[in-house]
């Protein structure tokens, strides 16, 4: 199962209605990797893990920054449930990469361990991450040298649709990817994909 989410501090109690548990009875794993390589305050990130803890998970954290594949993989073998906040898409890709997250996780979903995501976290699921460079910052992620993503599953994930702040952005992605073919799905922040068993809905607060 993947969960898919613009920010999931808007759509946390409505997605954990497709859990195949109860929040409490489900280990969730925070990485917060992607928003290590942003400014600021950082409160929304903040507020979506907030919001997995409103809701009843038991929530630990994990930063894939620095870890080795051993370390990657003794996580996911104690958890049901990894969820990525947002933040810079191409560090967190790096980060992965480098880690060895990127190899392994596909075993793991195989296993049921669903996969949520937020903003960056959830773009990184395609198969590609290369349209992110109109609305992200390529430079933050010197190591990272393919855009290839995860590929959990065909389609592109891009949030926050109708945010006015990146409205100029979004126009040159669409075009970009409208000439490249893309399979392209946008989220509003009160939406989000859900991917289970090969089907693919998009789901409104």
């Amino acid at each position: 199962m993947l969960i898919l989410t613009s920010s999931c501090s808007f759509t946390t109690k409505h997605f954990v209605q497709h859990l195949p548990r109860k929040p409490q009875d489900l280990r969730l794993t925070f990485i917060p990797t992607a928003a290590e390589a942003e400014e600021g305050d950082k409160q929304w990130l903040k507020d979506d893990r907030q919001a997995l803890v409103d809701v009843g998970f038991p929530v630990n954290d994990f930063t894939l920054t620095g870890k080795t594949t051993d370390e990657v993989r003794e996580m996911l073998e104690k958890t049901n449930f990894v969820f990525f906040s947002g933040g810079n898409t191409f560090y967190l890709l790096q980060e992965m990469n480098k880690s060895g997250f990127t190899k392994i996780i596909h075993q793991y979903i195989d296993k049921g361990v669903i996969y949520g995501g937020s903003s960056a976290g959830s773009i990184v699921a395609g198969p590609s991450i290369g349209l992110a460079r109109n609305i992200d910052y390529e430079k933050l992620a010197p190591e990272l040298g393919s855009f290839q993503a995860l590929n959990l599953t065909d389609v592109v994930v891009f949030p926050h649709w109708g945010n006015e702040d990146l409205q100029k952005r979004y126009t040159k992605l669409i075009k970009n990817a409208y000439k490249k073919g893309n399979k392209l799905v946008l989220l509003t922040d009160d939406q989000y994909l859900l991917v289970e068993n090969g089907k693919y809905s998009i789901e409104s607060i």
